[in-house]
């Protein structure tokens, strides 16, 4: 057993759980703390032999902890940042543990932008998985093929969904700065994340930044049909490839046709297919492609694995289905990213009634920032619920987004939405409401109070 020992603060958060459980299979002991502890993460990390300790608390940091890992989630103010201080301990934030401990002198393949991050990062360990490379991967949701968002082996590949969010409250760079990338792609670069940024500029210049620690021998693989990814590669020291549909890209995707349980397209004079459906998805395999390409895996290699790819939990996933009646989970919650999955959902169920209920969660989509956008995405859809937003109180009033002029906005042009408070009030009335053959597609990114259950229950009663 190493001398070093580690306490997690926050360590019930997915990756900061995943990291732990990784140090003790490194030989490291290992302690945590956090607010809430329960299962499934409580569970598998007592399996790991972490011990966990609920609620923060100054003595809960070890007298011979070496190490403190601080969560993103921790501010000034918890006892256990404090005590960490007052004590002049060594501390780290989670990125710079995955630096020193898990990345450091591995190919590291580091998948960024605001859309399609998760898609496009389980589609390359998936490839990389079935061509017997063996990759490690830290990937912010639940590829089906997997089971599970992050693991760590032996291998060279590491394949790594790269966050713009800021790494701690001592480090306010983002996160993917610490991943020592030898291959980054950029999806696209929107604004998000209104707690941490002022505007889009400041997006786009942390992307910029990210470019710059890839190495002359490395590659970043660009969206060529986005300006704000040409703005950000712009002054780029390390090599760039554009991939997209337009003419001025140097891999251009072509010959794109969308089946009823898939997608097929051209790039790079090879032809693959993906069961997923939808342009974004395209996009996102086209980027899985190049990237397992730089790898020098063989184009059939590459073909195996996106067919046999299963897609991520909580992406396009049927919950389940009453009485004709399809609940589908997604993640979508920018603006952009709903139209997509909308357009998405259009391609999957052609000429199904779609129903749309939206839980304006993150903290960028409770401001009023994406007022007019929300109702422009939203519009795509047949059927549009709202929900009240969670901690309106967080926000001032001029700056809180208003459900319920979004719910006018989009009922406005012959649409159709409405405004209900409760999760209870939302199935009660689609359960009323709903026909067989509809769809009815939850976009959250929390739990939302078990919604697709409470639905499916809904419609069968």
């Amino acid at each position: 057993m190493s001398k070093e020992q580690f306490h997690f603060v926050g360590v019930c958060g997915t990756a900061m759980g995943s990291v732990a459980a990784g140090m003790i299979e490194k030989g490291y002991s290992v302690t945590g703390s956090d607010q809430a502890v329960y299962p499934p993460m409580s569970t598998f990390l007592e399996s790991k032999g972490v011990q966990i300790m609920e609620g923060y608390r100054a003595d809960n940091i070890p007298a011979e902890a070496t190490t403190v890992v601080i969560g993103n989630a921790i501010s000034r103010g918890n006892d256990e940042a404090e005590a960490i201080l007052d004590r002049r301990l060594r501390y780290m934030s989670l990125p710079e543990v995955l630096k020193e401990y898990f990345l450091r002198g591995r190919r590291n393949y580091v998948i960024s932008g605001t859309h399609g991050k998760t898609t496009t990062s389980s589609m390359l360990a998936w490839v990389f998985e079935s061509a017997g490379k063996d990759p490690s991967f830290m990937i912010g949701g639940i590829p089906e093929n997997f089971g599970q968002g992050a693991r760590f082996t032996d291998s060279e590949f590491v394949v790594m969904e790269g966050d713009e969010y800021d790494t701690a409250f001592f480090d306010k760079r983002s996160k993917f700065l610490h991943y020592l990338p030898e291959m980054v792609v950029i999806n696209n670069i929107e604004f998000d994340h209104a707690d941490i940024y002022n505007n889009l500029d400041e997006i786009i210049l942390t992307f910029s930044r990210l470019l710059k620690v890839v190495p002359r021998n490395g590659l970043a693989l660009i969206n060529g049909d986005d300006e704000n990814c040409l703005t950000a590669a712009s002054d780029s020291p390390c090599p760039t490839k554009k991939i997209g549909f337009g003419e001025s890209c140097d891999l251009r995707i072509t010959n794109v046709e969308y089946l009823p349980t898939g997608s097929r397209f051209v790039i790079d004079g090879e032809s693959y297919e993906v069961p997923m459906v939808g342009e974004f998805n395209v996009r996102n395999a086209a980027m899985a492609v190049c990237s397992a390409r730089f790898a020098k895996l063989t184009p059939d290699e590459i073909r195996r694995g996106l067919l046999s790819f299963e897609g991520i939990a909580r992406r396009q996933q049927e919950r389940g289905e009453v009485n004709g009646i399809t609940v589908v989970d997604d993640f979508a919650h920018h603006p952009t990213a709903i139209g997509l999955a909308i357009d998405g959902l259009r391609q999957k169920y052609p000429s199904r009634r779609l129903w749309v209920i939206f839980e304006p969660r993150s903290n960028t989509t409770r401001r009023s920032i994406f007022q007019d956008d929300l109702a422009t995405a939203l519009k795509k859809a047949d059927l549009v619920v709202i929900p009240a937003i969670e901690d309106p109180e967080k926000f001032p009033e001029e700056d809180r987004l208003d459900p319920e002029k979004l719910v006018a906005d989009i009922s406005a042009d012959d649409g159709q939405a409405w405004y209900l408070g409760k999760v209870d009030e939302i199935v009660e009335h689609v359960a009323r409401m709903a026909q067989s053959g509809d769809v009815v597609a939850v976009l959250s990114n929390g739990s939302f109070d078990g919604i697709h259950d409470k639905l499916l229950n809904g419609l069968s009663e």
